[in-house]
């Protein structure tokens, strides 16, 4: 680029020269148009010559940099095509897989009532189960207190009895029968 700015401004310098002579009226003569040509011609001729030099190597290294860019740019489209075709597929999936989590939640959610049906009815069975024992027992304890009670009320009656109907006589009678009972097995042992 440089030296494309270098070669122009070598070619315009004369022409800026005679024109800045014409004004002064010294003897110079207006060049011909000829030789205006000539270095018209010139100036082209280097203006052509370098830009066949330098132009194809800027336009294929710019066709590079475009061909680069469209790949680019197709290969980022063929990635966001794919990205829209999946986020498609699972918005297209969203509601079975909706409806799939729905079924497994009821699903879950039956299996857990029932699980927590056979947990309450154990649960259930053991407290029946305790209760039935403890009535069981009680009834034991209270049969055995109800036994101890009538042994000892019968106890009572009867030496109440005993003791209306036992006169002293009697008593001495019956204390000296079991004296004599005792000391016949005491000799006979």
């Amino acid at each position: 680029m440089t030296r494309i700015l270098v070669v122009l401004a070598l070619a315009m310098a004369p022409a800026f020269a005679a024109e800045e002579g014409g004004g002064h009226g010294g003897g110079m003569k207006e060049p011909s148009i000829w030789w205006k040509w000539a270095n018209f011609a010139v100036l082209a001729g280097g203006l052509g010559y370098l830009i066949s030099k330098h132009a194809p190597a800027y336009f294929e290294s710019r066709n590079k940099e475009i061909r680069g860019g469209l790949q680019e740019a197709r290969k980022l489209r063929e990635e966001s095509e794919a990205r829209v075709a999946d986020i498609e597929r699972r918005v297209a999936r969203l509601g079975a897989d909706m409806d799939a989590m729905r079924e497994t939640a009821k699903q879950e959610a039956a299996a857990e009532a029932e699980r927590l049906r056979a947990e309450t009815e154990k649960i259930l069975a053991k407290v029946q189960a305790n209760a039935e024992y403890e009535i069981a027992a009680a009834t034991k304890f209270a049969r055995q207190e109800l036994k101890v009670y009538s042994a000892d009320l019968a106890i009572q009656l009867a030496a109440a009895r005993l003791r209306d109907q036992l006169s002293p006589a009697a008593q001495d009678k019956l204390v000296t029968d079991f004296t004599g009972q005792l000391a016949a097995k005491k000799v006979s042992h």
